[in-house]
């Protein structure tokens, strides 16, 4: 009811119609993705059906949302694809928002509003919004009011109204109001940089810093500028080298002034406030004046975006490299041109194998924006082209019978939940071969000549409770006792239920290995049947 004015008339016989027809139209595309998609990524143009659907978004969104709160351990398949379609949909609202509130002038310093179109595109599926952000803030604020009312009953801030962008011009009026700030935020509320995670992008979502009441210098800053200008006081965003800080003027308005006219503050060190000499302190070295310049908002966005991108590239459970793939969206979305970025961007999609045609296309445009990166660009385009080759000559589905003698030292089956015996992670299958199928390089790297059965024994493809997947030796599983779900964000695409002792395969994995479920009954029959008889005895 949200999406409805209380003035508008409506009419809701209509709307209902209107809403069941878009609900099936989901649920239909929504059914047919795992068919179409089941052996890739959803490519680029996968998402046009239901971008191409008549009819409001917002019930579409909300019927994939329906699907998304469905009973907890059914219907995974379906929600795996329900939360890709409405992670694709917010996230192209979102980023067509970002770029035009980018085009806005240069003076237009809504710092917060920016922010919060990063958190919202890196978290499309969390309910985020600039309105609720500003309420949280606001609450702040009346705290700080409480507080600052106690310093100077009479104080001029005490009396701006919500909205208001009046700015005091007094000094020690503008200390009052950082003094109450100060006190509320770190004292009262608790809020400090996180010293201990630093490099964790929550630190980075303004939803997680009002939340976690934590940050870097830079989310820290944003929230200490947006409460002082509230309440009057023309705090600055500094894009300091290592370390972002605000800048207090100190001069009289309308002088000439340097850097030395100001006092620079430091959000994330409880508000500390900072000469030149105690900002190089800060960060070791010694910097040029430029540097202590005011920035707008664009380059302040470039610079949370910038961070997100470098922790993207430091991530290593994520094998779909979600962070970096969002930094770059939104890198890309402010500085489209950026030519190494989209060759970071090409090579990314290339080593996760996805979207070959709009590899293709951002290589096209890296050439046409800088000739000299033929050699890259043409090692890309090449292998690209290879690979779509392939893909087209792959024929048909591959077939494991349980039954085929080949496989008769197979012991385990899809959808068993499983213990590595020596790294004691828990895994479900998703797939197995008779014997490993990896190249050479790779059975050394691993090391898998140590191995009593060495390479010549079953090996399985596991969804791993970490998020990782991993290929294992059958002798390094064994059945785990105590079965529970694997949080694995891949668990859907494979299988369709989860019973409380095993997976259940999703159809086009059943295709593939038409066998398995029978077995898999036998097992959680004499396995965890035979330990209940036991507990029960």
């Amino acid at each position: 009811m949200k999406h409805y004015s209380p003035t508008d008339y409506v009419n809701w016989l209509e709307e209902y119609k209107v809403r069941q027809k878009a609900g099936l139209e989901a649920r239909k595309i929504v059914a047919s993705f795992s068919k179409r998609f089941f052996s890739e990524h959803v490519p680029c143009n996968g998402f046009s059906d239901i971008e191409n659907l008549e009819g409001p978004e917002i019930f579409f969104e909300d019927e994939l949302v329906c699907i998304l709160n469905m009973e907890g351990r059914k219907a995974l398949t379906w929600k795996y694809y329900a939360k890709k379609i409405l992670y694709y949909l917010r996230q192209q609202k979102i980023l067509n928002n970002l770029k035009a509130f980018l085009q806005q002038p240069d003076d237009y310093e809504s710092y917060l509003e920016g922010a919060v179109y990063i958190d919202q595109y890196c978290n499309p599926l969390s309910d985020i919004s600039l309105k609720d952000i500003q309420a949280q803030i606001d609450s702040i604020v009346e705290l700080v009011c409480k507080t600052l009312r106690g310093i100077n009953s009479r104080h001029p801030s005490l009396a701006f109204k919500a909205g208001e962008s009046s700015m005091i011009m007094e000094i020690e009026l503008q200390s009052q109001v950082l003094d109450a700030m100060n006190y509320v935020l770190y004292d009262q509320l608790k809020f400090k940089g996180n010293r201990m995670d630093y490099y964790n992008a929550l630190n980075l979502y303004m939803h997680q810093v009002l939340i976690r009441r934590t940050g870097i210098p830079i989310s820290m800053s944003l929230l200490y500028l947006t409460i002082a200008r509230q309440l009057g006081v023309p705090l600055e965003p500094v894009n300091f080298p290592s370390h972002f800080l605000l800048r207090w003027c100190q001069g009289a308005e309308g002088a000439t002034l340097d850097i030395f006219d100001y006092i620079y503050i430091d959000a994330f060190g409880k508000g500390k406030q900072l000469t030149v000499k105690e900002c190089e302190y800060l960060i070791g070295q010694h910097v040029t004046a430029a540097l202590y310049g005011v920035v707008n908002v664009k380059k302040v966005l470039q610079r949370m975006v910038g961070n997100l991108l470098s922790l993207g590239k430091r991530e290593g459970i994520d094998q779909s490299y979600q962070l970096l793939r969002d930094s770059l969206d939104l890198y890309l979305a402010m500085y489209p041109d950026q030519v190494q970025l989209l060759l970071l961007q090409a090579r990314l999609y290339f080593h996760l194998g996805i979207w070959p045609e709009k590899v293709l296309d951002i290589l096209q445009h890296i050439q046409t924006l800088d000739p000299g990166q033929h050699g890259a660009v043409g090692y890309l385009v090449q292998h690209t082209l290879e690979h779509i080759e392939r893909k087209k000559e792959e024929v048909g589905v591959e077939v494991k019978l349980r039954s085929d003698e080949k496989h008769r030292d197979v012991c385990y089956s899809i959808g068993l939940i499983m213990k590595h015996k020596r790294y004691g992670y828990n895994c479900v299958i998703y797939g197995w071969d008779p014997t490993c199928m990896m190249g050479h390089e790779w059975i050394r790297n691993m090391n898998v000549h140590s191995l009593p059965h060495g390479h010549h024994q079953p090996f399985y493809n596991v969804l791993v409770e970490d998020g990782s997947c991993r290929y294992a030796a059958q002798e390094n599983l064994e059945y785990n006792v105590e079965p529970q779900e694997i949080s694995h964000p891949d668990v859907g695409r494979y299988f369709s239920e989860f019973t409380g002792t095993h997976y259940i395969p999703n159809a086009e994995l059943e295709i593939r290995y038409p066998e398995d479920l029978e077995f898999v009954y036998e097992t959680v029959q004499n396995i965890y049947s035979a330990k209940k008889e036991s507990i029960d005895e």
